[in-house]
């Protein structure tokens, strides 16, 4: 491994040249706590320093007779890992490290091996060709190496590395190795892994590192950096893939010229090709491969481009340009793997941010089909995804995207969920295929719209929605503003919260799941009342900003007011008039909203009211006042 390369003493430029054209390996090391990923990174990170230095040296030995200064050398960045981490701002996270050999570059994404950190392990297999697995001898396969193994899988790596490690703690026996191989790879087969490379090793020691151990005659695999040098890329098949290419922005800087770009996910593409934009479904013919050291006569995966198209078809970020005699789906209903990341629990009904290649929806999952146990690869019921969990769901979006299966095309079929209202990376997904219903249900237009039943009124439609804690006012304040706008000739709806659990929503409770439910239907119904061209008055606690925001976005702009009647706990307890806070109290009320469930107050609602300095007379004249203000009682 300290060799030199003989191209330093004889051509320079052509090592030079050489060491600026390797190929790029990214690998991941995962495992359980303690099984030596570290020592591992630090052992290749030390030999590839010190072949670097031995190369310095008779460059800086050479340097006159080629006319080249050695400090002009492109060398690996070398980080210490806590180093690394204190740069990046984490304690416990995804630390990447860069080294090089002279066959090969590397970046490896250290991940932490701490069971409540598996969400991050995740960030680091997202972009790896091969998956480095440790596995410590005296221990072998443990729960967070079945763990990260499933999510190697699911993750789409095929290339894995059973590092055995810690050999020479068991006195590198061969009996313990196979015992283990045998084991792991009984597991592997389970979830799909077949390509794997098992090698015993003590990275403490450096056994089978960079050459083979002779403690250890009875291995005659690759070393471990035998084998990292050597492997085929993933960039391969992404090169030999269908071409897609996810447009991050339209380039305009003069009239004369309008390109797409993008970096292409997978496949290639040449002037002349027939591509179609998507979800448009509308089609052209490539006229320029266009990028910044001047027009290509053909472009592959991982390289950043421009192109310029033959018409002028409307593109815009997020769409995805395909080969169109092979295009990428679209639709925005799918079955999907999730992963869920957040300490918060995923809640089926509530909107989530999702971010697929360049684009942005908004997204709603449903009620898991099942949760997977790692252990035992049983399909598990379940209500709702906890930290670290993993799950099959159906996901619905907004709008359509265009996609690919996760299995066909790593790219353009996974995702990540995002909070919308932290923007906190909560989930990651992939996409198994579209469900029949995206294809099969439609809009049907009507020739009646939400504009002619409003005129017929004589009124603009709109949600007022009521919120705060039990016993604020809400049904009260809601009542007297739907007797206002009756007495004032104008057409309206009350939706209550007890009143529509007796009917549309009485298979519901009172857990935080079955609460935004609760709201989800109620926007939704709330949603058809307006454009039937009705004032809907709703009155619910709607505890969270997620489902109040996931409301107001059914809508358009300003027909939304959020109305909050703040009233205080302490004097929504006073009020007790149906005896609920006394049984949460008391223990006999569970998931009750103030007590041992929370209510998130609205930021900035368009119209606060406090029932403890006003009557609620009082307040729902500022409710009618608020609407003559923005125009929504004008005839």
């Amino acid at each position: 491994m300290a060799h030199v390369s003989d191209l330093i003493a004889t051509n320079i430029d052509e090592y030079l040249h050489q060491h600026e054209h390797k190929s790029l390996l990214r690998f991941i090391t995962c495992g359980s706590v303690d099984d030596g990923k570290s020592t591992l990174i630090g052992r290749l990170l030390y030999e590839s320093k010190m072949l670097f230095e031995d190369q310095l040296a008779a460059v800086e030995a050479d340097s006159k007779k080629w006319g080249t200064q050695g400090g002009e050398i492109d060398f690996a960045l070398l980080v210490d890992g806590l180093a690394a981490e204190r740069e990046q701002g984490i304690t416990i996270d995804v630390a990447y490290r860069f080294f090089s050999t002279d066959k090969r570059k590397f970046i490896v994404a250290d991940t932490p091996g701490h069971e409540q950190y598996t969400r991050n392990m995740i960030t680091g297999a997202s972009t790896a060709d091969v998956a480095v697995i440790l596995v410590d001898a005296r221990r072998g396969v443990l729960t967070q190496t079945r763990r990260h193994s499933y999510l190697v899988s699911l993750i789409g790596i095929r290339k894995v590395v059973l590092a055995i490690n810690k050999m020479d703690l068991m006195g590198y026996s061969e009996t313990v190795f196979r015992q283990i191989e045998d084991q792991y790879r009984e597991f592997a087969k389970q979830i799909g892994l077949t390509d794997i490379t098992a090698m015993p090793l003590s990275a403490l020691r450096g056994d089978n590192m960079l050459a083979h151990s002779e403690h250890m005659p009875w291995y005659r695999g690759p070393t471990l950096m035998g084998f990292l040098e050597t492997v085929d890329l993933d960039e391969t098949r992404r090169q030999a893939g269908t071409f897609r290419l996810p447009v991050q922005w339209v380039n305009r800087p003069n009239l004369d010229f309008r390109g797409f770009a993008g970096t292409i996910a997978s496949g290639q593409v040449k002037p002349g090709d027939r591509i179609r934009a998507q979800p448009s479904g509308r089609e052209s013919t490539v006229a320029r491969i266009v990028t910044a050291d001047g027009d290509l006569a053909v472009a592959v995966a991982g390289q950043s481009i421009t192109l310029t198209l033959d018409d002028e078809i409307d593109i815009s970020r997020g769409d995805v340009i395909s080969a169109a005699q092979a295009p990428a789906e679209v639709a925005d209903q799918f079955e999907a793997t999730i992963v869920w990341m957040a300490d918060e629990p995923m809640l089926p009904g509530r909107p989530y941010l999702l971010k697929i290649g360049t684009r942005t929806v908004t997204a709603t999952i449903t009620e898991p089909k099942y949760k997977v146990n790692v252990n035992t690869l049983e399909h598990l019921a379940a209500k709702k995804l906890d930290l670290n969990e993993i799950g099959v769901c159906n996901v619905s979006l907004d709008r359509v995207v265009a996609f690919d299966a996760y299995t066909a095309n790593r790219e353009t079929g996974g995702f990540i969920l995002i909070d919308r209202m932290s923007n906190h990376t909560v989930g990651a997904g992939m996409l198994h295929f579209a469900l029949r219903r995206a294809h099969n249900i439609h809009l049907q237009h009507v020739d009646v719209d939400k504009a002619a039943r409003a005129a017929q009124k004589h009124q603009k439609p709109c949600v007022l929605w009521l919120t705060g804690l039990s016993g604020a006012g809400k049904s009260t304040i809601a009542n007297l503003v739907e007797k206002r706008l009756h007495a004032m000739g104008k057409h309206s709806y009350l939706l209550d919260g007890d009143n529509v659990r007796h009917g549309l929503n009485r298979d519901l409770g009172f857990t935080e799941a079955d609460r935004v439910e609760n709201v989800r239907r109620v926007a939704e119904v709330a949603k058809l009342m307006v454009d039937a061209g009705l004032i809907v008055i709703t009155a619910f606690i709607s505890p969270f900003r997620a489902e109040r925001a996931m409301a107001r976005g059914l809508v358009q702009d300003g027909e939304f007011l959020e109305i909050h009647v703040d009233t205080p706990l302490e004097v929504a307890e006073t009020r007790d008039v149906k005896g609920l806070y006394r049984k949460a109290r008391r223990g006999e009320l569970a998931n009750f909203t103030g007590i041992d469930s929370p209510y998130e107050a609205p930021e900035n609602p368009e119209l606060r009211v406090n029932t403890v300095d006003a009557t609620p007379e009082a307040c729902a004249e500022q409710v009618i006042a608020r609407m003559q203000a923005l125009g929504l009682l004008d005839d």
